[in-house]
């Protein structure tokens, strides 16, 4: 299993809620020397990855959309793989590790008629089976449902990525809505609600 540090869990848990799958931009406190070696160190373990693209639109640290520029001027990216996703707890939908118009640069401003990222409501996906997402919903749907605890061992998780698991993939990708009881002699059980 792979071991990530809090910043790589935030940086990946933010790409994969991305619709380009985009890794920028950073947290705000995290620049520099520091920047580069965070992300040198998810591109060696190949979590991440660049993507060249044909627009000869420069790196803005404002908009720190645009990882860097090549030697022709074209704006390099940054995406999370699938191997990435898989680090996180996501399964990944398809083959192709690149996002989507991965060839093409942002552009500096969204569109007028694009909703706010707080606006987007939450898609309609569903997890392939046998994967650990499907266990976990499996488990959530289970009487009783489950502790982080016991999903943390039947998934071979730790405690944080099963937390992040349920609020990125499961509510905020799914939808789903999940709830939580205390239990007697067991703990806090989380469990899906069904609408």
């Amino acid at each position: 299993m792979t071991r990530l540090s809090d910043t790589q869990l935030v940086i990946l848990s933010a790409a994969a809620q991305r619709d380009d799958r985009n890794v920028l931009p950073l947290p705000g406190s995290l620049r520099g020397g520091a920047a580069q070696k965070v992300i040198g160190a998810l591109m060696k373990r190949g979590l991440i990855a660049e993507t060249v693209t044909d627009q000869r639109a420069k790196a803005d640290t404002a908009l720190n959309r645009i990882w860097r520029n090549d030697e022709d001027g074209c704006a390099i990216l940054l995406h999370i793989t699938d191997a990435g996703l898989a680090a996180i707890g996501i399964e990944p939908e398809g083959g192709d590790s690149a996002p989507e118009g991965a060839d093409e640069a942002p552009s500096a401003e969204p569109p007028q008629d694009a909703p706010a990222e707080a606006d987007r409501a939450p898609k309609a996906r569903t997890p392939r089976a046998g994967t650990k997402q499907a266990r976990l919903i499996e488990m959530l749907r289970a009487e009783g449902g489950a502790t982080i605890d016991e999903i943390a061992a039947a998934l071979e998780w730790r405690p944080h990525t099963v937390r992040g698991a349920m609020a990125g993939a499961l509510k905020k990708k799914l939808g789903l809505t999940i709830t939580s009881d205390k239990i007697e002699g067991r703990g806090r059980a989380y469990m899906i609600v069904e609408d």
